[in-house]
């Protein structure tokens, strides 16, 4: 997996060196995110504590776990990584993203077995309703035992949008397009 990413990395002309030192659940992430606003000024015209980001995955930092208990496992050979333990802690990739897009907004990871819209729509409505963010970037990111995937859009406040925007490069942010947008892949 690690060699994939490490493609997709390169295919998209990235240059950020902190990249390489990530665990595989925080490359996932910030590659995602980086596809997503490569050649795009989306998040411009929004201040940086407006920014939120909001995710949900199944298996945590699991993969990373793991690998920090094999290093700590055995008592006559014991070493503990200092860059492998600071990525058991799944908001990391949260941190990697915001750092890299300074986005200084609320942020949440929620763990659940699968994708759960209806959880994802009801906090992020609610930094909407309570103005905590004027956007916010949304969705699933998944990476454990040589499988990933990974479900990003950016959702902005209706009352601050500033750009027009084209038919089929938006959907108005409701939990059935969400549904939609992930289960059917539609964008």
């Amino acid at each position: 997996m690690e060699s994939v990413l490490r493609s997709i990395y390169r295919r998209y002309g990235i240059h950020y060196p902190k990249f390489y030192k990530m665990d595989n659940l925080s490359k996932l992430g910030f590659l995602s995110a980086e596809i997503l606003f490569q050649g795009t000024d989306v998040l411009k015209g929004y201040p940086e504590e407006g920014i939120g980001i909001v995710l949900g995955n199944a298996s945590s930092s699991l993969e990373t776990d793991r690998k920090h208990q094999e290093s700590i496992g055995d008592r006559n050979d014991y070493f503990a990584s200092p860059s492998v333990f600071v990525y058991t802690l799944a908001n990391i990739m949260i941190g990697e993203m915001a750092i890299r897009h300074k986005m200084k907004g609320e942020n949440a990871l929620f763990i659940s077995e699968q994708f759960a819209p209806a959880l994802i729509f009801q906090v992020v409505s609610e930094l909407f309703q309570n103005e905590r963010v004027d956007c916010c970037l949304t969705g699933w990111i998944e990476c454990c035992d040589q499988r990933f995937e990974s479900f990003l859009c950016l959702v902005e406040r209706a009352d601050r949008i500033k750009r027009l925007k084209k038919p089929g490069e938006w959907f108005i942010f409701d939990l059935s397009n969400l549904e939609q947008c992930f289960f059917e892949r539609k964008y």
